[in-house]
């Protein structure tokens, strides 16, 4: 049997780490996982046990050069370690949020411009079947025009849940439910419509003792005139993650909570469209939507020569959307795309802070 082309690491061995592990077991044929870094050793030693990870290191800076760097530590430590994986020439897998702030994204791609090393984000419910078809029959004008959309993330976060120490910090973790949480949903939205134009938003802390918010509401205008509202939340007893796409022949929908397969979505089409339930149900798939598809696009591109998705300029679009909801709640003002530029204090921190 050949060896793996590639080498990766997984820095941080928390509760995420054990997607990255499943789904870099699941390409053992294409990368193989050959080392682990975490601060806390006895995590480290476990995690390698469990996934047959032959290195462990407590300090990146004890890595031998990989391929793919799969970083899944705290979002503060995001940017800096990513730096540093990108000047020892690794490629970059980051988790979401993947910096704390435009500035800090921006710092990113102007490091993997330099160095010729890629960073990518990890934003898995983009490469499932369910929005691959989608985007298929929206490009392919079978659904007609899009002209409404709504996107909601209700979970729930109790108290206990903020009581490790770098969650509900602005200095930390960069905001609540928008910033950590809804990022998926909403990142969904924004791959499936395309650029957001303008955002009004509002934000509230209900119920939790956090210095973010933990409840967001945003209306949004899309470049073709699309309107779409976003709502996120850690209050929410029943959870839901929920997307919905009103067209001018049917509305999409899905329904899951942490990822989706096919049975998630369902089709309702307008009369006279009905062989678009047909069409949609064609090539059913069981995959969960989750970083096992998304790695595979990765390991595409490192064959290619090509930069993996998402790239920086991808995940710009939703960080600045974070930044816009963000300004439009403290300001009561509309927020317009491309008016967070650099110097912009939003630019700079999700609450508009200078450091």
């Amino acid at each position: 049997m050949p060896q793996p082309r590639y080498r990766a690491a997984i820095v941080g061995a928390g509760a995420i780490a054990t997607a990255h592990a499943q789904a870099l077991q699941h390409h053992s044929d294409r990368v193989a996982l050959t080392a682990v870094v975490d601060v806390d050793h006895d995590l480290a030693r476990h995690f390698a046990a469990k996934w047959n990870i032959p290195r462990v290191h407590t300090d990146l800076a004890t890595l031998d050069q990989v391929d793919l760097v799969h970083l899944c530590t705290p979002p503060a430590t995001h940017a800096p370690l990513a730096v540093r994986c990108l000047e020892a020439g690794s490629n970059v897998l980051v988790e979401k949020p993947p910096t704390l702030s435009l500035a800090e994204l921006d710092t990113l791609a102007e490091t993997s411009r330099r160095t010729g090393a890629h960073v990518a984000t990890v934003f898995q419910h983009r490469f499932g079947a369910g929005a691959h078809r989608l985007r298929e029959m929206i490009a392919a004008g079978e659904l007609g025009r899009p002209l409404l959309a709504t996107c909601e993330t209700q979970w729930y976060r109790d108290d206990d849940y903020f009581r490790v120490p770098w969650r509900g910090k602005w200095e930390t973790e960069g905001g609540g439910p928008t910033m950590g949480h809804g990022i998926h949903q909403f990142d969904l939205l924004l791959s499936i419509l395309g650029r957001w134009e303008r955002v009004s938003a509002v934000t509230a802390t209900r119920a939790r003792a956090v210095e973010t918010e933990d409840v967001s509401m945003a209306l949004v205008t899309f470049a073709d005139g699309t309107l779409a509202s976003v709502v996120n939340s850690v209050v929410s007893p029943r959870q839901t993650s929920s997307l919905r796409f009103d067209f001018e022949h049917a509305t999409v929908e899905l329904t899951h909570l942490y990822g989706y397969r096919d049975a998630d979505w369902t089709i309702t089409p307008v009369p006279g469209h009905e062989a678009l339930t047909e069409r949609w149900n064609r090539d059913r798939s069981e995959t969960v939507s989750g970083h096992t598809d998304q790695l595979a696009a990765v390991l595409d591109a490192l064959d290619a020569g090509t930069a993996p998705p998402v790239s920086p300029a991808d995940t710009r679009t939703t960080m600045e959307f974070i930044a816009a909801l963000y300004a439009s709640a403290a300001t009561g003002q509309q927020v317009r795309s491309g008016e967070i530029g650099p110097g912009h204090p939003f630019a700079a921190a999700m609450n508009g802070a200078t450091r």
